[in-house]
């Protein structure tokens, strides 16, 4: 490491992203993965994970809201 940097031609928040625009991984446990899978895969039409999750997770905040209601 240096003992010191130059920031003359430094742009300061050029990588900044708000949080809201971030993709955070999510990883699912191995018997939930394979679960998926194991049981979707062998179904017509396109298979995707990240859609069947999201619409899982989406259908489990519709329940959420209505018993909190």
């Amino acid at each position: 490491m240096k003992n010191e940097y130059d920031f003359t031609d430094a742009e300061q928040g050029k990588f900044y992203r708000p949080i809201e625009e971030l993709d955070i991984p999510i990883y699912l446990d191995k018997e939930v993965k394979n679960f998926f899978i194991k049981n979707i895969k062998n179904k017509t039409g396109d298979f995707s994970l990240n859609k069947i999750i999201n619409s899982l997770i989406k259908q489990d905040i519709e329940i959420s809201k209505k018993l909190a209601s």
